[in-house]
């Protein structure tokens, strides 16, 4: 589902990953991730995909920079980030820029 975002200006964090195989608790971890991030101040939306070899992206919008900051420091969120690294990522990049304008059609 499309994210709907307020008005330009906020956050976006782009994270491009490919998994390893099988889920090894991945699935589980993912939606408890998204949970916890709906519930963090600043957090304005999210929306990911993942293709049938693994590759995904996920986008997740937030106010500012203070809140992408909280978030990335947040207990729960670095216990994800460190089994990523050891268990579910073959490889990643994290990006994180600032939405400066957006257009589109139909429901958000």
């Amino acid at each position: 589902m499309i994210a709907a975002t307020p008005e330009p200006p906020y956050v976006a964090v782009i994270f491009s990953s490919q998994r390893t195989e099988g889920d090894q608790g991945y699935a589980a971890m993912a939606g408890r991730m998204v949970e916890l991030a709906r519930a963090q101040p600043g957090f304005l939306g999210v929306e990911s995909a993942r293709d049938a070899e693994g590759f995904g992206i996920t986008v997740s919008y937030w106010k500012d920079e203070a809140s992408v900051a909280a978030w990335k420091a947040h207990a729960e969120h670095a216990v994800a980030q460190r089994l990523g690294r050891d268990r579910w990522y073959g490889a990643f990049r994290l990006r994180v820029c600032r939405v400066e304008r957006e257009s589109g059609m139909g429901a958000s």
